[in-house]
């Protein structure tokens, strides 16, 4: 079986609307979070691209590699959508900037136990058990299968339609990687993580 290509996609396009500021311009690891992403994604991918907002294109230099989001559909799924839509063929490692403690040991396990034969492989914590839709690895059969998911009325939860769905779970060595940040608390605790990780 053929290896589908893995790229990788940092979605930044989003309203970031609990946290009141844009959380792929905080600052954790002394660069902007999407970027600290990107280079993550860099290292493991065969290919990186930003998801953004039409009205963020000026933020990035035109050598960047973005994808602007076509807004045909709701949540996540607009820029996951739009990633496939622009390439149908690759396989899309997803990553929030709302993963403050993801790394790059993590991705590299996630990669490692990627299930080709599977329509995704998703980070879950061993507490959860439920697919982390936003840090997993979405095979092209997955997005082809969600628009027609989308288009039939299902809601556009992406973590719905993979609970629904044969996938691969894989559990992080630590699930603080899987830490989401989205309000000025989560914020604060995830600062918290990286500073006694950093004094190890």
């Amino acid at each position: 079986m053929n290896k589908t290509q893995l790229y990788g996609l940092v979605l930044a396009g989003g309203k970031s609307t609990r946290m009141g500021t844009d959380k792929g311009a905080i600052t954790y690891h002394n660069i902007p979070q999407r970027d600290y992403l990107y280079n993550l994604l860099n290292q493991v991918c065969d290919a990186t691209f930003y998801s953004i907002r039409e009205n963020q294109k000026q933020e990035f230099a035109d050598q960047e590699r973005v994808i602007v989001d076509e807004n045909k559909f709701k949540g996540p799924y607009n820029g996951l959508l739009s990633a496939y839509n622009t390439n149908s063929n690759v396989a899309w490692l997803i990553l929030a900037c709302d993963l403050p403690l993801i790394d790059l040991t993590a991705l590299q396990q996630l990669i490692k136990e990627r299930d080709y034969t599977k329509l995704a492989t998703a980070f879950a914590t061993n507490e959860s058990k439920l697919p982390e839709p936003l840090c997993a690895i979405w095979e092209p059969e997955a997005l082809k299968i969600s628009k027609a998911y989308l288009n039939a009325g299902n809601g556009s939860c992406p973590r719905k339609f993979l609970i629904n769905s044969d996938i691969k779970l894989v559990y992080p060595e630590q699930d603080t990687v899987l830490l989401n940040a989205n309000s000025k608390e989560e914020y604060k605790v995830a600062l918290k993580k990286i500073e006694e990780k950093v004094i190890k």
